[in-house]
């Protein structure tokens, strides 16, 4: 019998702020604060999405947008993390790294840094509520200038003793090259954060390349794309740089047209670290869990495979050492039992 990925310990390093918040209080939020929803987010949810063109993408951004904005109180943001731990606790993460941009909340909080310490401590405070270790990730916008980038990557590195662990990058590969907020990246290097770009979503192994070569990533998220290329899967292999494969956002934003597309088992024989995220569960309509029953159901992942990727999804994370040699003592006992 195979054993119950519900009871496997993992880590989840690829969800975004917004994108994690549970319909249901998307749909009471904006009754409270009398904001429209589209057909797409309510009876039509989770939406039919495609973003391989550019109208496909303006849609699917203009969706994310309403959906920040019905975040306007300070409780609405402890709301959404204390429920976002829960939702991790639930499907046996016990390690969450969220990644967020201040700038899309800081006028509506009074700046860059009063967003950042809100969302800091009610990451810290839904942690400790809920039992689930949280972290999080500073995010650039790829289509907004590198110096705002900068900006940003100068905030993270203040805030590294309240939980801030990596920096990133985000958005839509096609309208900003990863080399030109190499800047940005050094900044956030220089300090220590783990540098996470996106790369290798909706641009091919190239986009992947420059990651690791302009950025110095220390994993990329999605990555899928480097699937394409043999010499790089050897490089992300030798060097160990994980990439954050999202199965069920890829078919949603279009990447591929099926699951059984993604090309996960290919970098999992290729030795790629693989970390199994969920992306933007509120546009997607799936969580973490569900890309774990992918791996098994439609990429013929055994119990000692699933428990691999397990263990790369908590080996490349930032959580202290002492819970990562906890994590994989219970992902060892979760095999053998």
């Amino acid at each position: 019998m195979s054993r119950p990925l519900l009871a496997l310990p993992k880590a989840h390093l690829h969800l975004h702020f917004t994108g994690s918040m549970r319909h249901s209080t998307l749909i009471e939020l904006a009754i409270d604060h009398g904001v429209h929803l589209p057909d797409a987010l309510v009876q039509d949810w989770p939406p039919q999405l495609r973003a391989t063109d550019e109208r496909g993408w303006f849609r699917f951004q203009r969706l994310y947008d309403i959906a920040r904005s019905v975040l306007r109180r300070p409780e609405d943001v402890y709301r959404l993390l204390r429920e976002a731990a829960e939702d991790e606790r639930a499907e046996g993460s016990r390690w969450l790294e969220i990644q967020v941009d201040p700038s899309g909340y800081a006028q509506r909080f009074g700046g860059l840094t009063p967003t950042l310490e809100l969302m800091l401590d009610a990451a810290e405070r839904a942690a400790k509520q809920v039992g689930v270790g949280m972290a999080v990730i500073v995010a650039a916008n790829r289509t907004r200038h590198p110096l705002d980038a900068r900006t940003l990557a100068r905030l993270a590195t203040q805030y590294q003793d309240r939980g801030v662990i990596g920096f990133g990058l985000s958005n839509d590969e096609r309208r900003g090259r990863a080399r030109d907020f190499d800047g940005a990246f050094r900044i956030a290097k220089r300090a220590g954060l783990l540098a996470v770009p996106h790369g290798g979503e909706l641009l091919g192994a190239v986009s992947v390349a420059e990651c690791v070569d302009d950025l110095d990533a220390d994993r990329v998220g999605h990555g899928v794309r480097a699937a394409e290329n043999a010499r790089l899967m050897e490089r992300l292999a030798d060097r160990q740089i994980a990439c954050e494969v999202c199965p069920l956002s890829n078919v949603g934003l279009g990447v591929v047209e099926r699951p059984e597309d993604v090309p996960l088992r290919r970098l999992f024989d290729a030795g790629v670290p693989i970390a199994l995220g969920a992306d933007d569960p509120l546009l997607f309509g799936a969580r973490l869990l569900p890309q774990y029953e992918l791996a098994r159901d439609v990429y013929g992942f055994r119990d000692a495979e699933l428990a691999e990727l397990a263990r790369q999804s908590i080996r490349s994370s930032a959580a202290p050492d002492s819970l990562k040699k906890e994590l994989l003592t219970e992902i060892d006992t979760w095999l053998a039992g």
